[in-house]
Protein backbone atom coordinates (compact mmCIF):
# COMPACT_ATOMS: atom_id res chain seq x y z
CA UNK A 1 0.00 0.00 0.00
CA UNK A 2 2.18 3.18 -1.25
CA UNK A 3 -0.78 5.37 -0.46
CA UNK A 4 -0.77 5.76 3.37
CA UNK A 5 -3.27 8.13 4.66
CA UNK A 6 -0.51 9.38 7.23
CA UNK A 7 1.10 11.16 3.73
CA UNK A 8 -2.05 12.82 3.01
CA UNK A 9 -2.48 16.81 3.85
CA UNK A 10 -5.74 17.05 6.13
CA UNK A 11 -8.99 19.71 4.35
CA UNK A 12 -9.43 22.68 6.88
CA UNK A 13 -12.44 21.29 8.99
CA UNK A 14 -15.70 23.57 8.85
CA UNK A 15 -18.95 23.11 10.58
CA UNK A 16 -20.59 22.49 7.40
CA UNK A 17 -18.05 19.09 6.95
CA UNK A 18 -18.92 18.08 10.34
CA UNK A 19 -22.68 18.22 9.82
CA UNK A 20 -22.05 16.74 6.79
CA UNK A 21 -19.86 13.80 7.78
CA UNK A 22 -22.59 13.12 11.04
CA UNK A 23 -25.72 13.56 9.39
CA UNK A 24 -23.91 10.81 6.94
CA UNK A 25 -22.65 8.77 9.56
CA UNK A 26 -26.30 8.15 10.97
CA UNK A 27 -28.39 7.90 7.77
CA UNK A 28 -31.01 5.63 9.14
CA UNK A 29 -31.84 7.96 11.98
CA UNK A 30 -33.93 10.67 10.25
CA UNK A 31 -33.82 13.44 13.21
CA UNK A 32 -30.30 13.76 12.66
CA UNK A 33 -30.94 14.59 8.54
CA UNK A 34 -34.09 16.18 9.18
CA UNK A 35 -32.77 19.29 11.76
CA UNK A 36 -30.01 19.97 9.50
CA UNK A 37 -30.84 22.30 6.73
CA UNK A 38 -28.19 23.93 4.24
CA UNK A 39 -24.33 23.19 5.89
CA UNK A 40 -22.51 25.96 7.47
CA UNK A 41 -19.01 27.13 5.91
CA UNK A 42 -17.22 28.72 9.18
CA UNK A 43 -14.21 27.77 10.39
CA UNK A 44 -13.36 26.50 13.52
CA UNK A 45 -10.28 26.43 14.95
CA UNK A 46 -11.16 24.04 17.73
CA UNK A 47 -8.51 21.48 18.67
CA UNK A 48 -10.80 18.49 19.28
CA UNK A 49 -12.24 19.23 15.46
CA UNK A 50 -8.82 18.88 14.48
CA UNK A 51 -8.22 16.18 16.16
CA UNK A 52 -11.74 14.37 15.20
CA UNK A 53 -10.91 15.13 11.47
CA UNK A 54 -7.44 12.85 12.09
CA UNK A 55 -9.60 10.29 14.04
CA UNK A 56 -12.04 9.81 11.02
CA UNK A 57 -8.65 9.43 9.08
CA UNK A 58 -7.32 6.21 11.06
CA UNK A 59 -11.01 5.29 11.43
CA UNK A 60 -11.43 4.82 7.63
CA UNK A 61 -7.94 3.38 7.29
CA UNK A 62 -9.11 0.64 10.41
CA UNK A 63 -12.60 -0.01 8.27
CA UNK A 64 -10.57 -0.75 5.28
CA UNK A 65 -7.70 -2.52 6.65
CA UNK A 66 -10.58 -4.43 8.30
CA UNK A 67 -12.58 -5.51 4.97
CA UNK A 68 -9.14 -6.45 3.19
CA UNK A 69 -8.28 -8.93 6.55
CA UNK A 70 -11.92 -10.57 6.37
CA UNK A 71 -12.10 -10.72 2.31
CA UNK A 72 -8.40 -12.32 2.22
CA UNK A 73 -10.01 -14.30 5.04
CA UNK A 74 -12.75 -15.38 3.46
CA UNK A 75 -10.42 -16.73 0.02
CA UNK A 76 -8.01 -18.41 2.18
CA UNK A 77 -10.42 -20.62 3.72
CA UNK A 78 -12.51 -21.10 -0.04
CA UNK A 79 -8.50 -22.15 -1.55
CA UNK A 80 -7.71 -24.56 1.86
CA UNK A 81 -10.18 -25.29 5.03
CA UNK A 82 -9.49 -24.58 8.50
CA UNK A 83 -6.50 -23.96 9.37
CA UNK A 84 -6.17 -27.39 11.46
CA UNK A 85 -7.51 -29.12 8.64
CA UNK A 86 -4.30 -28.78 6.79
CA UNK A 87 -2.22 -26.73 8.26
CA UNK A 88 1.20 -26.86 5.42
CA UNK A 89 -1.70 -25.44 2.86
CA UNK A 90 -2.53 -23.02 4.81
CA UNK A 91 0.70 -21.57 5.62
CA UNK A 92 1.02 -21.77 2.09
CA UNK A 93 -1.81 -19.93 0.99
CA UNK A 94 -1.64 -17.71 3.28
CA UNK A 95 2.23 -16.73 2.67
CA UNK A 96 0.70 -16.37 -1.59
CA UNK A 97 -2.12 -14.12 -0.37
CA UNK A 98 -0.88 -12.12 2.45
CA UNK A 99 -3.16 -12.87 5.09
CA UNK A 100 -1.12 -12.51 8.14
CA UNK A 101 -0.12 -9.44 6.56
CA UNK A 102 -3.43 -7.93 6.67
CA UNK A 103 -3.70 -9.00 9.89
CA UNK A 104 -0.93 -7.53 10.94
CA UNK A 105 -2.17 -4.19 9.24
CA UNK A 106 -5.13 -4.40 10.74
CA UNK A 107 -3.34 -4.78 14.48
CA UNK A 108 -1.71 -1.56 13.08
CA UNK A 109 -4.16 0.74 12.06
CA UNK A 110 -6.46 -0.53 15.22
CA UNK A 111 -3.81 0.88 17.44
CA UNK A 112 -3.33 3.89 15.57
CA UNK A 113 -7.00 4.21 15.55
CA UNK A 114 -7.16 3.78 19.60
CA UNK A 115 -4.29 6.37 20.04
CA UNK A 116 -6.22 9.23 17.92
CA UNK A 117 -9.75 8.48 19.81
CA UNK A 118 -7.55 8.82 22.66
CA UNK A 119 -6.14 11.90 22.16
CA UNK A 120 -9.71 13.08 21.38
CA UNK A 121 -11.19 11.91 24.62
CA UNK A 122 -8.19 13.81 26.34
CA UNK A 123 -8.40 17.23 24.12
CA UNK A 124 -11.24 19.55 25.51
CA UNK A 125 -13.42 20.58 23.51
CA UNK A 126 -13.68 24.33 22.87
CA UNK A 127 -16.77 24.67 21.25
CA UNK A 128 -20.49 23.20 20.28
CA UNK A 129 -18.63 21.67 17.00
CA UNK A 130 -15.59 20.05 18.82
CA UNK A 131 -18.05 18.42 21.30
CA UNK A 132 -20.26 17.47 18.15
CA UNK A 133 -17.49 15.78 16.83
CA UNK A 134 -15.63 14.21 20.53
CA UNK A 135 -19.40 12.27 20.65
CA UNK A 136 -19.66 11.35 16.83
CA UNK A 137 -16.37 9.53 17.54
CA UNK A 138 -17.55 8.18 20.75
CA UNK A 139 -20.83 6.69 19.40
CA UNK A 140 -18.81 5.77 15.96
CA UNK A 141 -16.74 3.88 17.89
CA UNK A 142 -18.80 1.86 20.27
CA UNK A 143 -22.28 1.48 19.03
CA UNK A 144 -23.01 -1.98 17.04
CA UNK A 145 -24.26 -0.27 14.26
CA UNK A 146 -25.30 3.15 13.30
CA UNK A 147 -29.56 2.10 12.99
CA UNK A 148 -29.39 0.07 16.72
CA UNK A 149 -32.39 0.83 18.55
CA UNK A 150 -31.34 -0.22 22.05
CA UNK A 151 -30.70 1.77 24.73
CA UNK A 152 -28.57 4.50 24.56
CA UNK A 153 -27.92 5.03 20.98
CA UNK A 154 -31.11 6.26 19.81
CA UNK A 155 -30.68 8.85 22.68
CA UNK A 156 -27.45 9.67 21.92
CA UNK A 157 -27.75 10.05 18.49
CA UNK A 158 -31.27 12.63 19.12
CA UNK A 159 -28.36 14.67 21.59
CA UNK A 160 -26.24 14.96 18.36
CA UNK A 161 -29.67 15.89 16.41
CA UNK A 162 -29.55 18.59 19.28
CA UNK A 163 -26.78 19.98 19.77
CA UNK A 164 -26.13 20.03 15.31
CA UNK A 165 -29.55 22.25 15.68
CA UNK A 166 -28.11 24.72 18.22
CA UNK A 167 -25.24 24.94 16.56
CA UNK A 168 -26.69 25.82 12.91
CA UNK A 169 -28.97 28.19 14.89
CA UNK A 170 -25.97 29.69 17.01
CA UNK A 171 -24.31 30.24 14.00
CA UNK A 172 -26.95 31.18 12.01
CA UNK A 173 -27.45 33.99 14.43
CA UNK A 174 -23.88 35.25 14.68
CA UNK A 175 -23.84 35.97 11.19
CA UNK A 176 -26.57 37.49 11.07
CA UNK A 177 -25.45 39.36 13.82
CA UNK A 178 -22.58 40.65 12.13
CA UNK A 179 -24.54 41.11 9.07
CA UNK A 180 -26.32 43.81 11.01
CA UNK A 181 -23.00 45.27 13.22
CA UNK A 182 -21.42 45.49 9.53
CA UNK A 183 -24.43 47.41 8.41
CA UNK A 184 -24.85 49.32 11.40
CA UNK A 185 -20.89 50.34 11.43
CA UNK A 186 -21.68 51.16 7.52
CA UNK A 187 -24.73 53.35 8.33
CA UNK A 188 -23.15 55.39 11.13
CA UNK A 189 -21.78 58.06 8.87
CA UNK A 190 -24.88 58.39 7.25
CA UNK A 191 -27.15 58.69 9.59
CA UNK A 192 -28.18 61.86 11.58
Amino acid sequence: MADSDNSRTLTTVTQGDLHSFVVASFPTNPEVAARLTAPLDVRNDDRALTIWRQWCVARQRLIESCLRQQGLEKRLFAMVGRPSDAPEAWKAADQQIGYSEAIQDEERAAAMEDDVAEMLWNTPAESIVGAIAKLHATLTKWQPAASNDEHPWPQLRSIIADLLKIDTQKSSGDSARRQVTAMQGALLPILP
